[in-house]
């Protein structure tokens, strides 16, 4: 019978579990269960575990020779602070990502195939945009500066996305889209190099494994903050659309009019009534919730440029020739 190994953290391991597993359920279910004020306390029993458990395993592995998650790592100032932003980037692709194929295939009428040919053409953007940076990063531009633009380019396509309208063509949709992927190819390859520039040998290891936990997770929180924006902001929209909804308003009763001689073409009058009224329920509906994905793009843009200035508290990140930390 095989013996255990005695460095083995198997306390570190549940623990991390049991945080992971709280932290995705919390995710996942937070708006279906009201998050905060849930009545049956499901999501703050699940966030007190998840503070409490954090606390734990960071006090733990800060004590022990041979740590699950060495957060040890976080004490180099350029790694810490590109946790931050490779976390909150991805935060926004995913938000971005989802809401915009949402936008169009719920309110707008595009099926999966269309919105699909939306996206695609970001693929160019984002390698074209990463042949451009590995060329200036080799040429000894700093990483930090890379960095930057692709912030602030993710910042302004986001902004972009923000002023958009549901009564546009499809190009007008890509653009914006190829210029949120543009951004992001201006920032993963100068972030691997400034996170690691500095990082000693015997802790690379370690701070890889954390790096991608917070990009998957980064991931995770822009979905679930994009859906329960959406979900929220659509129910205020339509609140916002009811005050001016009334029989006082001159352009409502155009409205009706209008549909009310349409629908007669094919009703009687108290159908075609009906109908009219029913239409500008689903008009009003396709307002708020497009208007929804908008604050959503809003909310992404104003993130992307508020980490702009974290590139100021990195230290310089230029690769020196022969060096291979993309490979550690």
């Amino acid at each position: 019978m095989r013996s255990r190994p005695l460095n083995f953290d198997y306390i570190g391991l549940g623990l991390l579990a049991l945080i992971m597993a709280s932290w995705e359920i919390i995710l996942s279910k937070g708006q279906e269960f009201d998050w905060v004020d849930d009545p049956f306390w499901r999501i703050q029993t699940l966030m007190i575990i998840f503070v409490v458990g954090l606390g734990l395993l960071i006090f733990r592995e800060m004590w022990i020779k041979s740590p699950i998650v060495n957060f040890r790592v976080l004490g180099e100032r350029n790694f810490a602070v590109c946790c931050v932003i490779q976390f909150s980037a991805f935060l926004v692709l995913y938000a971005a990502s989802i809401s915009l194929p949402a936008l169009l295939q719920q309110w707008i009428g595009y099926d999966a195939y269309v919105s699909g040919l939306v996206l695609s053409p970001g693929g160019i953007s984002t390698i074209s945009a990463m042949v451009v940076v590995l060329f200036l990063l080799g040429r000894g531009t700093d990483a930090r500066w890379l960095i930057a633009i692709g912030l602030a380019i993710v910042a302004a396509s986001n902004y972009w996305m923000a002023l958009m309208n549901i009564y546009i063509s499809p190009w007008q949709y890509v653009w914006p889209r190829m210029g949120l992927a543009l951004g992001l190819g201006f920032i993963f390859a100068p972030l691997n190099l400034a996170a690691f520039k500095y990082m000693p040998k015997h802790l690379r290891g370690a701070a890889v494994g954390l790096l991608a936990l917070l990009r998957n997770e980064g991931g995770s929180v822009g979905t679930s903050v994009a859906q329960t924006m959406q979900e929220r902001r659509a129910q205020f929209h339509q609140w916002r659309g009811d005050d001016n909804l009334d029989v006082l308003n001159p352009a409502v009763n155009s409205y009706l009019q209008q549909a009310e001689t349409f629908f007669r073409q094919t009703a009687d009058a108290a159908t075609a009534k009906l109908q009219a009224l029913q239409s500008l329920d689903d008009l009003r509906q396709q307002q708020a919730g497009a208007f929804a994905y908008l604050d959503v793009f809003w909310l992404a843009a104003v993130l992307g440029i508020m980490l702009v200035p974290l590139v100021l508290l990195m230290k310089r990140s230029v690769a020196e020739k022969g060096e291979k930390i993309g490979a550690e």
